[in-house]
């Protein structure tokens, strides 16, 4: 069902959405729901949500701290412009207006990273609070905020952001409660400063938590440590790198696959070992044969390259799809400090992605190796109080945690075990500490405060230099025409040069070296190319530095197109660059079709070739590549891709379990097939489920065109039934926070797909979540989007009026007024005094 917001029938949505919603607790999916009196109480209860979906046209409130003054204006897409003066005071007031709009998101945020979500939903979520204290988020942001200067002004502003939340909090009464609080029978706690801290945390946990040591070990376990390296590469083997190279466009670094070996018996029984040992941390953030769905897009283009001689900037990053959205969209100005736009994450006093009167910039993640295993001897196994390293006993540091369930009955009780390295993630026998750059003190906060106050590209760089972890690709652009961009994080070096085993932790010299320098982080400014891109793919080309950054990088398919558009286009428009957001081209058809047709035509000159083979070919060389929403070839193309790695890999198929489909160890990347496409006597095509047959690439490919055929008009009829058409067959999907379909928005046609610049996966759950485009003139020019909409609130207007534009790859204006006056007031909606206590 798509949500749809109507301002009139309100109370019939409501009872829509009660109704999906206590269906939806009974299956246990929410956890329990308060006593249907109180929860339908019309005074009280959920029908009141009702009352909170307009904003007030003019509205007073005494905000305590404040040193003077603040001025809220909404404009009509619901961003609140911050008029203040001083940074704290306008800290204070982000803290109450992203409260108003978000309460519960910023509730369920900490709670994750603290691991005390069964505080609040209920003891089905205990495993989940488990898991991430032992990964010690809360922990080491606690550590970090103990350390700050609580009198800097960064810590000052972080202090008066939680006293605006908690301000907001204090003046609710209980017809002013956020639906899923009364869906959960619960109230707000207390907002903490050091809360802030959490959700960076919570940004290393989603953006770099990806076990890649346990999943090449799982795949050297199957088929030997060769042909593991070479379908887990440390380099990709198609190089477009972040940093530019020299080279006009893509290099290919094709490499033989070696062939497949018997077990590892010794990796094999260290996998076991280490899933027990992980428990469900094992397979964090995805399967475990593929990394997250996770990837992002930037690019700048300089003056001399766009029609109108100004800098340009794209922002794109993309992350899991939300209602209410990961983003919250702010314009915060203090006189003569601060005038800055663009998104912050509900939790954090400053913006994330954005730009201010001289300086635009946005990121992606690096995906770097910043984490290691180290196997631990402890002294007892029970309740052990020390470690060996070098043959001396160091002590543990130890941590008792309880585990609460709703009205604080006690749950569980665990002791926590840290060596110097980090937190101890064990379970059975098998003891394993964790070095993770994201537990490591850092000034995250202290660089986005910075990084807002910027005034050229140099300063954003130097406000960047100390940030730690999540790695990011940081790209900048200033009205004085300079674009760059860095691939800034710490990025450690491995004793060994690789960071790709679990490590001896009772010899020293299994620890990090060191860690890069600033000058080596990969980095480009003001290129000869005239513009500079980041897809998440391989920061720097290995014949420019082949030390290890990490491995199995992101396909380079969104990387090779952006870089195709810019190189092609002398006089970019800030138009062409929202076009580009959504360009349905796609350099990973462009590999892999030619290899489809040609086996076909091929095999034809020697054979007879099966008729449906013949018929998928001709359908797909009628095919002009593209992933729009009205296409009717994309399909076939993806049926046929998928078979193809159902017949390659079968060598990394796994024993069939009971009542179970079979699965891969692990699904090497596109780039890997692409390799081996070009390997045509790799004894990889050999399909080993037909012993009697032997298997040749060309052959391999025309079965795979058959029976991608076959399988798209079984699922989806004959083409001239309709039904393959894309937008019927890939989609986006939004879900509520607590996945409550009612108030998802879900089965929306998305043009794009697997490699494009607006990758859609399979589930549809990850996406482009916030979209921006920037021209840096005499006077900054906006524009932007993001699927979702200012308000948590499910019924009100702005909770998901977005997604249309969004859909259709639309930016809107921003607006981006000097001073209050400057604001058209026919674009006002609200406006919202806040006074200081007199």
């Amino acid at each position: 069902m798509i949500f749809k917001q109507r301002t009139g029938l309100v109370r019939g949505l409501l009872f829509a959405a009660v109704l999906a919603v206590v269906s939806h607790v009974a299956a246990r999916r929410v956890g329990p729901v308060p006593a249907l009196g109180p929860f339908l109480d019309p005074a009280s209860g959920v029908w009141s949500a009702a009352t909170n979906v307009e904003l007030p046209r003019q509205e007073a409130v005494t905000l305590p701290g404040l040193a003077g003054p603040v001025q809220v204006l909404f404009d009509d897409r619901a961003v609140p412009h911050i008029f203040a003066a001083t940074s704290e005071d306008a800290a204070r007031a982000l803290g109450y207006v992203v409260a108003r709009d978000r309460l519960f998101q910023m509730e369920m945020r900490w709670r994750t990273a603290a691991g005390r979500l069964a505080e609040l939903a209920g003891e089905d979520l205990l495993a989940v609070d488990q898991g991430m204290r032992r990964l010690g988020l809360a922990w080491s942001a606690e550590r970090d905020f103990e350390r700050f200067d609580r009198s800097s002004p960064v810590m000052r502003d972080v202090a008066a952001y939680a006293a605006g939340v908690n301000a907001f909090i204090e003046g609710l009464g209980r017809r002013d409660l956020p639906l899923e609080y009364r869906l959960l029978g619960a109230r707000p706690s207390a907002w903490k400063p050091v809360y802030s801290l959490y959700l960076l945390k919570v940004m290393g946990w989603n953006l770099t938590y990806w076990n890649g040591d346990l999943r090449r070990l799982r795949l050297q376990a199957h088929v030997g440590e060769a042909a593991a390296a070479a379908l887990f590469p440390v380099h990709s083997p198609i190089q477009q790198p972040i940093q530019p190279n020299g080279e006009s466009g893509p290099r290919s670094d094709f490499t033989r696959i070696p062939p497949p070996r018997g077990p590892d018996i010794a990796a094999l029984e260290l996998v076991r070992d280490l899933e027990a040992a992980l428990g469900p941390l094992a397979y964090a953030h995805g399967s475990d044969s593929e990394p997250p769905p996770l990837g992002s897009n930037n690019w700048a283009v300089a003056p001399a390259r766009t029609a109108g001689g100004h800098a340009l900037l794209s922002g794109d990053p993309h992350l899991e799809l939300t209602l209410p959205a990961i983003w919250h969209e702010a314009h915060i100005a203090v006189a003569g400090e601060l005038d800055v736009y663009g998104v912050t994450i509900p939790s954090v006093p400053a913006v994330l992605i954005g730009f201010n009167r001289d300086v635009a910039w946005s990121f992606t993640n690096t995906g770097a190796d910043v984490i290691d295993f180290y196997e631990e001897e402890f002294d007892e196994p029970e309740a052990p109080t020390r470690y060996l390293v070098d043959g001396e006993w160091r002590p543990l540091t130890q941590r008792v945690e309880e585990y609460r369930g709703r009205g604080g009955r006690i749950l569980a009780v665990d002791t926590l075990y840290h060596t110097h390295r980090g937190p101890v993630v064990t379970r059975e026998d098998r003891r394993l500490s964790m070095r993770w750059t994201v537990l490591e003190s850092s000034v995250e906060t202290r660089t986005f405060w910075d990084a807002n106050r910027a005034g050229s590209v140099e300063e954003w760089l130097d406000a960047l230099a100390p940030f730690a972890a999540p790695a990011q690709n940081g790209i900048v652009a200033d009205r004085d025409g300079t674009i760059a961009i860095r691939s800034t994080g710490r990025f450690p070096h491995h004793p060994d040069g690789i960071g790709l085993e679990v490590r001896d932790g009772s010899v020293g010299a299994s620890d990090w070296i060191g860690f890069w320098p600033l000058e080596r982080y990969p980095t480009s400014v003001n290129p000869e190319q005239g513009y500079l891109a980041s897809a998440n793919q391989e920061p720097i080309d290995p014949q420019v530095d082949p030390t290890y950054l990490g491995a199995n990088w992101p396909t380079p398919w969104r990387a090779m197109r952006i870089n195709s558009l810019l190189a092609e286009d002398s006089a970019v428009t800030p138009d062409a660059m929202r076009r580009y957001q959504t360009d349905p081209g796609n350099a990973r058809a462009d590999m892999f079709l030619p290899f489809f047709l040609d086996a076909v035509r091929v095999q034809a000159e020697v054979t007879e070739v099966d008729t449906r083979a013949r018929e998928a070919a001709r359908l797909l060389a009628e095919w002009d590549r593209l992933y729009t929403k009205e296409n009717e070839r994309a399909v076939l193309f993806e049926y046929a891709v998928f078979e193809l790695n159902q017949r390659v890999w079968d060598e990394l198929l796994l024993p069939p379990e009971e009542g179970r489909s079979p699965r891969r160890v692990f699904t090497p990347s596109s780039t890997v097939l692409a390799s081996l496409l070009h390997q045509p006597e790799s004894v990889w095509w050999d399909d080993r489920r037909t012993p009697d047959v032997l298997e040749e690439r060309d052959g391999i490919l025309v079965e795979c065109l058959a029976d991608a055929l076959d399988r798209v008009k079984e699922n989806h009829g004959e083409l001239s039934d309709g039904g393959w058409r894309w937008d019927g067959i890939r989609h986006a999907n939004i879900y509520h926070m607590l996945d409550i379909p009612s108030l998802s928005a879900l089965d929306l046609p998305v043009q794009g797909g697997s490699g494009n610049l607006n990758p859609s996966s399979g589930s549809g759950r990850h996406g482009a979540s916030w979209r921006m485009v920037v021209e840096l003139g005499p006077e900054m020019r906006a524009w932007s989007i993001y699927p979702g909409g200012q308000s948590g609130n499910p019924m009100s207007p702005y909770y998901a009026d977005r997604i249309p534009k969004w859909l259709n790859g639309e930016l809107d204006p921003v607006l981006f007024p000097r001073s209050a006056s400057e604001l058209d007031p026919s674009r006002v909606i609200s406006v919202l005094d806040l006074e200081p206590e007199r």
